[in-house]
């Protein structure tokens, strides 16, 4: 153990007597590594952050249920489930490409039409400069990079105003269907009472009366002292008896549909209601606002990084080098 311990004494004082015989040259490949990347930290084109924070409401539509809950759904946040649909949103391919239409990112960002990658390279360049991330308090921060710091606060502004139009197209593609059907239901149902009640009409110019009325007839027949009054109700009597229980079938008919198609306008009233209805998806806490200083590149940052990774390798291509030699020597 003793001896193990003596051997790594030994080791570390042979690495730093070598440094200390290297420091010149580490030091100075070290700097000069450092001054490269700090000058071409000018190179760079500098992007400017602008960031939006908005926060996901409760999902909610218009009720026209009696039963209704009475809590104000349009006034609530979300929570975790609607944060994560809302990041869901922002990072869809229908968001992004009403922002690439708009302001023509393909160009922005310097892409030619004819190049073979060209969706790969805008993908790229999207998802480098537009981000979508939850916080901790369970909003969602929405940072958009760009060259130019207007532009950037635009184009992020306008993401929040996209969240709605993506959102309620999405929704819209279930609920038109839904409401196309209850439309056609209804129309089916209107139909259907309009044909009865026309057939009602025609045996009614005949004569024919609703079953109340004609179990009035008779009396009206027998305390009838006219001749020409007894024959009329006479004959309304037969076309009541020959046509009476046809008039009375339509009207059951009748009255079962209009209090089917009563119950129906309900629903009829939410289908439409969903799928005409532009609903607000999120709060917004904070707009975008143009940006007035760099957020990259970090200069300071670059150089550092550049320095010690500079004096790593070159610290491993001595020891490199110097076991080299070692070893041809022993060779």
């Amino acid at each position: 153990m003793e001896k193990n311990d003596l051997n790594l004494n030994e080791e570390r004082e042979k690495l730093l007597t070598f440094l200390f015989r290297k420091r010149k040259i580490i030091l100075s490949f070290s700097f000069i590594v450092s001054a490269l990347a700090f000058g071409l930290s000018y190179l760079i084109t500098p992007l400017y952050l602008s960031t939006a924070i908005v926060f996901p409401a409760a999902s909610s539509s218009v009720s026209f249920s009696e039963q209704r809950n009475t809590k104000a759904s349009s006034m609530d946040f979300g929570e975790e489930e609607q944060a994560e649909q809302l990041v869901q949103i922002l990072q869809s391919a229908d968001l992004k490409d009403l922002m690439v239409k708009k302001y023509d990112l393909m160009n922005h960002y310097n892409i030619k039409e004819s190049d073979g990658n060209k969706y790969d390279k805008l993908n790229t360049a999207y998802e480098g400069h537009f981000s979508f991330e939850r916080t901790r308090f369970g909003s969602i921060k929405i940072d958009v990079l760009d060259r130019d710091p207007k532009l950037a606060a635009k184009m992020a502004n306008e993401i929040i105003n996209l969240i709605d139009t993506v959102k309620n197209n999405i929704i819209r593609k279930r609920t038109l269907p839904a409401f196309k059907i209850t439309k056609r239901k209804k129309e089916q149902l209107e139909t259907e009472i309009n044909t009865l009640l026309n057939k009602m009409d025609s045996l009614s110019k005949l004569g024919v009366v609703s079953l109340d009325v004609r179990s009035r007839l008779f009396q009206a027949l027998v305390d009838s002292k006219n001749p020409n009054e007894k024959s009329q109700l006479q004959q309304k009597i037969e076309i009541n008896s020959l046509l009476g229980s046809t008039f009375d079938g339509l009207e059951r008919k009748r009255n079962e549909k209009i209090i089917k198609l009563e119950d129906f306008k309900v629903a009829y009233e939410q289908a439409e209601s969903d799928a005409a209805m532009d609903f607000s998806h999120k709060f917004v806490v904070q707009k975008a606002k143009v940006a007035d200083k760099k957020d990259q590149p970090k200069r300071i940052i670059m150089t550092i990084i550049a320095a010690f990774g500079s004096f790593i390798f070159i610290v491993f291509s001595l020891l490199i080098i110097e076991r080299y030699k070692e070893l041809k020597l022993k060779s």
